[in-house]
């Protein structure tokens, strides 16, 4: 393909912008990485040594603190945000007044303020805000629009959502920085934003209040209490760990020894904590309602340290039930070591068991099971590979599946008012939350 290659910059070189610098090398007659930027130069490093390695032209290297240097000399045509959470704000803001368009991972941000910051940065900008909600892309989530959209069970009345995270993957929330608040909302706001936005998607329609609960009742400092806890504070060079099915060795997988183990002289960030070290202040047991302004109702559950991973969701309508079934794998092999084995969760399927099952129940009649075919577990069910051709290549998305700063807002906004909601012990209004007009 001929034409100038769209430029792009990454900040933030953690293990998430590894599909971002793999998506661009894919496409290098169309796409460069022309700068990449992170508080670790080791990180940085890694991600420009893949770059190199593809035969392309390695991309300029800034510390994150001169972003804005990075703006000025390398103009990218667009930002891709994929640093720790709580400072997304402060590049996807300072892109903006460079007009750039920006490419977010989720969450957009992890405060109110500045959610509403960005949202009026973007309308003031010739750029403008992408979040990356990839689950909307997984096939099995589009076939459940379609339905309702088609009126499969008439009109929606009410939602009810389980999401249960393993002892593989929701124990990583707990040992990196994810585990404290103040750096990614908690889980709330960091993973059931994803579930959040789903439901907003599927209703097209927004939150406007919620009343939760939530505590810490398996991981910290309970692991003491329910037997699980080692005792060590960190996986590597630590006897303690050597069988713990709860430990990340981080020497077993190149990648995150390079990000991380080689690294953390640097920035002293350490990857593999315990999940039972003190100083965590996320919850990982929560429940919420959530209204909204169809009048649909959200029953949520979310549950950090399930035996098994997958979700059921289901909406009750005026003429039938509509249920999902999935299981990401239906146990946790303690034994399993690499890319899809118990030491990380990632962008590939688990090597253990899983499956689906869509059905359409109506009134007075048997239901009817939606056959999809072989369900593909890996990257977000397939959603990643969808969601990298609509925002890279143009793909065409007939189920308007691009995720706006605005979404992105609504996806924060359940779980802002159920976070507060939990500290205050009543229910919240969006409205106040956000300072909206009612």
């Amino acid at each position: 393909m001929s034409g100038t290659p769209h430029r792009y910059a990454i900040v933030g070189t953690g293990s998430r912008a590894t599909m971002y610098v793999n998506a661009i090398i894919e496409r290098g007659d169309r796409a460069a990485l022309v700068a990449l930027a992170d508080p670790n130069p080791k990180r940085i490093a890694h991600h420009a040594a893949a770059v190199e390695a593809a035969g392309l032209p390695a991309p300029a290297v800034y510390a994150a603190a001169d972003f804005g240097t990075l703006l000025a000399e390398t103009d990218p045509d667009t930002v891709i945000v994929t640093s720790v959470d709580a400072t997304h704000h402060e590049y996807i803001l300072a892109a903006l007044a460079a007009d750039k368009d920006v490419i977010s991972e989720k969450p957009l941000t992890t405060t109110a303020e500045h959610a509403a910051e960005i949202l009026a940065a973007e309308a003031a900008s010739a750029g403008k805000v992408t979040v990356t909600f990839n689950y909307r892309y997984n096939p099995l989530h589009e076939k459940v629009a379609e339905l309702l959209r088609e009126g499969a069970i008439g009109e929606i009345t009410s939602v009810g959502f389980d999401w249960l995270l393993d002892t593989r993957h929701g124990a990583d929330y707990f040992r990196r920085w994810h585990r404290e608040e103040a750096n990614s909302g908690g889980l709330l706001v960091h993973k059931s934003g994803h579930h959040f936005d789903l439901v907003n998607w599927w209703l097209d329609a927004a939150p406007v209040r919620a009343f939760a609960k939530g505590r810490l009742a398996f991981y910290g400092e309970n692991g003491k209490a329910n037997g699980h806890d080692r005792g060590y504070e960190r996986v590597h060079g630590s006897e303690a760990a050597a069988d713990d099915p709860f430990a990340l060795h981080m020497e077993e997988n190149p990648t995150l020894k390079a990000l991380y183990l080689d690294a953390e002289d640097e920035d002293g960030y350490i990857r593999d904590q315990s999940v039972f070290a003190p100083g965590v202040t996320i919850y990982d047991d929560m429940m919420a309602l959530v209204d909204y302004d169809s009048g649909v109702t959200l029953s949520y559950r979310l549950t950090a340290y399930s035996p098994w991973e997958g979700y059921r969701v289901h909406f009750n309508g005026t003429q039938g039930r509509l249920e999902l079934l999935v299981v990401e794998n239906d146990h946790v092999n303690p034994a399993l070591k690499g890319p899809n084995g118990a030491s990380i969760h990632g962008t590939h399927a688990a090597a253990e068991e899983g499956r689906y099952e869509l059905t359409v129940h109506p009134f007075w009649t048997k239901p009817t099971k939606i056959d999809l075919g072989e369900y593909n577990r890996a990257g977000h069910g397939g959603g990643d590979t969808r969601m990298l051709g609509v925002l890279f290549d143009g793909d065409t998305d007939p189920h308007d599946r691009s995720a706006s700063a605005q979404d992105g807002l609504n996806a924060l906004a359940a779980g802002l008012a159920s976070n507060a909601s939990i500290r205050t012990g009543q229910s919240v209004a969006v409205a106040d939350l956000f300072k909206l007009e009612k």
